[in-house]
């Protein structure tokens, strides 16, 4: 049996696949971003429970929600210190 390609049949199936392509494309990079958005936030959670753990034995502790998991996390340590600066100026 031999089969017979139209070629807008040819056609609508290469500009279906480069369509399937560039939304994978579009679909990929937020991806990426809020991959690495998680990721930092995990790390920042981490330092700043690891921080309140140690400094509860001098009395500094910083109250741990998505302000400053993502401030310590993007930031690192210098963020973790511009939230203690804050927190003493502020009271």
């Amino acid at each position: 049996m031999i089969m017979e390609f139209d070629l807008n049949i040819i056609l609508a199936v290469a500009f279906g696949a480069m369509g399937l392509y560039l939304l994978m494309r579009l679909l990929v990079y937020p991806l990426r971003v809020l991959t690495k958005i998680a990721a930092s936030s995990l790390v920042g959670a981490a330092f700043l429970v690891a921080f309140n753990f140690l400094g509860g034995f001098v009395g500094l502790s910083i109250g741990v929600n998505i302000f400053t998991v993502l401030t310590v996390g993007f930031l690192g340590a210098p963020g973790l210190l511009t939230l203690l600066i804050i927190r003493n100026i502020l009271g």
